[in-house]
């Protein structure tokens, strides 16, 4: 004890020695406070490269069928692509065309298509196969048989049956807003816009009322954005919604061009008959409802007034002893 005391003694008297102390502590503290948080460090990267490393064995071992499933799926889409694409060119040209004209714009539609048929034309067929004879026991050798081609056969022609009913709906929604996009088109044009410009401002503004027609709008902006000709995106534009009425406003625009005519004029004159057509439309549905109604009044409402009028009369006939 004495020995430490004089020792601390002797350093404070000694203020160089004192002050070399001091910083030989401070430098074996702070090295030694770095060393143990590099090894601290170096634990925790450790510990979480591993948990990363097995979070994601856990991920791929648990999605390998998925992603074999996936890999398949993809390697038969092209192969059925490519199949029927070599095979006749012309009908894929025709049913690429109907699944555009029924909103269907992947790439992969046409192979999708056929799968569909394929795997719902023999999924029917096994379905009727195996379930009529809980059904009907008792159905003879030939209808049976007979039963099971009618669901391959449905199911054959199903997928081309949803698209004609797309088509059907989307085509009867772009003849509605057809006539529409004419006048918003010429109020554009008459605003100095470019077509290019009116195109645009016209889509933004039928996208709540006709998303259908807005979206072949928007496509054939980007076709022209891409450095298509106006002439050509007009025309595709025109077969995407399979008008007549689309298809004349194409050739309506392309001859305006092409003769130097004032296309806001053609416009304006065309969407006036567009106009009045709608309303012609109209005039003749309204016209053809009293026709249409004949057959429902016949059969659902005088059955009914039969019985209200002549029940009374039956039965005061009956109670007074006549029958």
């Amino acid at each position: 004890m004495d020995m430490i005391l004089a020792v601390f003694g002797n350093m404070l008297r000694d203020s160089n020695t004192m002050f070399m102390a001091l910083l030989i502590f401070l430098a074996a503290g702070t090295l030694a406070f770095s060393l143990m948080a590099a090894v601290r460090v170096r634990g925790a990267v450790k510990k979480r490269t591993a948990r990363i490393m097995n979070d994601e064995e856990r991920a791929n071992h648990g999605r390998s069928l998925q992603y074999s499933s996936a890999r398949a799926l993809s390697k038969l889409i092209d192969y059925t692509t490519k199949h029927y694409s070599d095979s006749n060119e012309e009908n894929m040209k025709v049913l690429r065309r109907r699944l555009v004209q029924a909103g269907i714009y992947d790439p992969r539609g046409v192979a999708f298509f056929f799968i569909g048929r394929t795997a719902l034309a023999i999924g029917l067929a096994a379905a009727v196969f195996v379930l009529l004879p809980f059904i009907r026991p008792n159905s003879s050798g030939s209808m049976f048989w007979l039963m099971v081609v009618a669901g391959g056969l449905a199911g054959y022609v199903g997928p081309s049956m949803y698209i004609d009913r797309r088509i059907s709906a989307r085509t009867l929604q772009h003849r509605s807003g057809f006539p529409d996009f004419m006048d918003l088109l010429v109020v554009c044009a008459d605003s100095g816009l470019s077509m290019e410009a009116s195109l645009e401002r016209v889509g933004r503004e039928l996208g709540q009322g006709y998303p259908s027609l807005s979206a072949n709008i928007h496509l054939t902006n980007l076709e022209i954005r891409a450095g298509r000709a106006l002439k050509d995106a007009l025309e595709h534009f025109a077969e995407r919604l399979a008008l007549e009425e689309a298809r004349a406003f194409a050739t309506l625009i392309n001859q305006s061009i092409d003769l130097g005519s004032s296309i806001t004029d053609a416009m304006r004159v065309y969407s006036d008959d567009m106009r009045h057509k709608r309303l012609s439309r109209a005039e003749e549905k309204a016209y053809a409802l009293p026709a249409k109604l004949a057959v429902p009044m016949m059969v659902c409402i005088f059955p009914v007034l039969f019985v209200v009028i002549l029940l009374p009369v039956v039965v005061r006939l009956h109670v007074g002893g006549y029958f």
